[in-house]
Parts: C-alpha cells; sequence; structure tokens
C-alpha cells in the first residue's frame, strides 16, 4: 500500500507527538493552521509537520485524519469535518465516551470510515510507549495498524464496534485521573494538620500506592484542565451504563479548581494552596 497523507487535528502535546510517529510510514503529515496558537505552531514545526492554511485543504490532501483534541471540541470538530464531506479515514482518538464516538461515527459516515481510537499512556517522547487502542472496520484499523509499526505509538485492535476503544480508554482514565485527585486531597488533609511527612512516610511503605509519589500533584494540577473534562466523560458512561457517576463528578469539580494552572510548573506547596482556595 502507498505511504498515506494523514492530517493531524490538532497539534497538542498529544496529537504532536503522535504525529511524529505517523510520519514515520506517511509520505506527509499535515496540520491546519487556522487559528492555531504560536505554542501549537512551535510543536507542530518541532514534530516535523507541514503546515496548511485551512481545514478544507488539509481534508482535501489527506487519506487519514487523526482527532486529538480537548473532550468538549470532539463533536464539533468531526462536525466541522462532515460538512466537508471527507472521505478518508478518521481516527476519533479523542477522551470521550462511547455514545459520543458513535454519534461521531454516524455524523461522518457514510462518506468517511471511523475508527475510534483511545491512547493509554503518556505522549510517545523520551522512550515512552503509549498504546492506541482501535475498534472500527477491519481494513480501517490495519491501516492505522500500519501506520505505526515500528514506532514508538503501540496499537491494539478491539473488534469492529466504534465505541470499545473509548470505554477502555475512560474505564482506565476514571481510575488512574480520581486517584491522583484523591492523592491531593489525602496530602492536602494532612498537610493542614502538619502530618504531611508523617503521610508520605507511611506511602513509601507500598510502593504501589499512588500516594507514595505526592510530588505528582503538581503535574496533576498542570493537567486539570485536560483532565477534568476527561473523568465528566467517563461520568456520563458510568451513568448511561447504569453506575453511580457521582465519584468522578466530584473529581472533575476537584480538579476545576487548578484550570488556571493550565500546563504550568507548580511546586507542590503551590498546588495544594490552590487546591485549598474554592
Amino acid at each position: 500500500m502507498d505511504q498515506p497523507t494523514v492530517g493531524i487535528l490538532h497539534p497538542g502535546s498529544m496529537g504532536a507527538a503522535v504525529a511524529a510517529c505517523a510520519a514515520a510510514n506517511a509520505a506527509e503529515v499535515l496540520w491546519c493552521e487556522a487559528g492555531r496558537s504560536p505554542a501549537s505552531a512551535t510543536r507542530a514545526e518541532q514534530a516535523g509537520l507541514t503546515p496548511v492554511p485551512t481545514l478544507p485543504e488539509l481534508l482535501d490532501r489527506s487519506d487519514i485524519v487523526i482527532s486529538l483534541c480537548p473532550p468538549a471540541a470532539a463533536e464539533d470538530l468531526a462536525r466541522d469535518v462532515a460538512q466537508h464531506r471527507f472521505t478518508g479515514v478518521y481516527v476519533e482518538a479523542n477522551a470521550i465516551n462511547p455514545e459520543r464516538a458513535q454519534r461521531i461515527a454516524a455524523l461522518l459516515g457514510p462518506d468517511a470510515t471511523v475508527v475510534d481510537g483511545g491512547v493509554v499512556g503518556s505522549p510517545p517522547v523520551g522512550g515512552k510507549t503509549p498504546t492506541l487502542y482501535l475498534s472500527g472496520r477491519a481494513d480501517a484499523t490495519e491501516r492505522i495498524e500500519s501506520l505505526f509499526a515500528g514506532t514508538a505509538v503501540r496499537t491494539a485492535v478491539l473488534g469492529t464496534k466504534v465505541g470499545k476503544a473509548s470505554a477502555l480508554k475512560l474505564a482506565y482514565a476514571s481510575f488512574q485521573k480520581t486517584s491522583r485527585v484523591l492523592v491531593a486531597l489525602s496530602v492536602g488533609m494532612a498537610r493542614e494538620h502538619g502530618v504531611d511527612q508523617e503521610l508520605i512516610e507511611v506511602a513509601a511503605r507500598r510502593t504501589d500506592s499512588y500516594l507514595s509519589e505526592p510530588q505528582y500533584v503538581a503535574k496533576t494540577a498542570a493537567r486539570a484542565w485536560r483532565w477534568g473534562p476527561e473523568l465528566e466523560e467517563a461520568a456520563d458512561a458510568l451513568a448511561a451504563a447504569g453506575l453511580p457517576p457521582e465519584m468522578l463528578r466530584a473529581a472533575a469539580s476537584t480538579l476545576a479548581r487548578w484550570n488556571d494552572a493550565k500546563d504550568g510548573e507548580l511546586t507542590l506547596t503551590e498546588a495544594l494552596d490552590r487546591l485549598a482556595q474554592p
């Protein structure tokens, strides 16, 4: 099969790194400059992506489009793509609930072939190797497997039903992200009573516990603007399954206290101080 031209929507920290891996097996990887920030342009340039001025041009030139954006924007972005009648493979790789993934598939069909995707792990830089889980039509998932063959992005196909990859992504995110929120609350409570160091010593005896990594609280704060919406998506998925969503909604509400720390570099003390301010 000829090397495809790939379009990435949009080159955030994960999107740019994933696109850079796709470039190994693609003729070209495109990104759309319209409305993007200088930080996006810098990431795209560092990843070796080719800029195009408009979304229609990106869609006209691309065989495969990968959508990696904040969850809240996923459907609007898919709607924009649908208006231009894109006819290639559309990888919906955002952290959205299965019902939204299925709505997007219906929105883009029958012109495009939608592959449901979910990235589990950190961006593929510095030796990290996330897994892109896929579900959808077999011929389309095979193309995505080929696109990332031999790169730092591993792929795993879960079947042909759109929504399975999204479900796995959110199931994992529910545990991982809520656990990090609980660490922040536990350390914050202990600090209020002057026993935070003792708490860390207790946790250090359990090396498999997130509580033994309080330094990660600052990283959680910097990512809260992304993690909160993911947990809201996961809460919706729980509710749709008849399971109680309140715990995840509470975690999302806690993360919202850090929204102004977007991608910042806070210390542990600064992160806890902000968490304590309603």
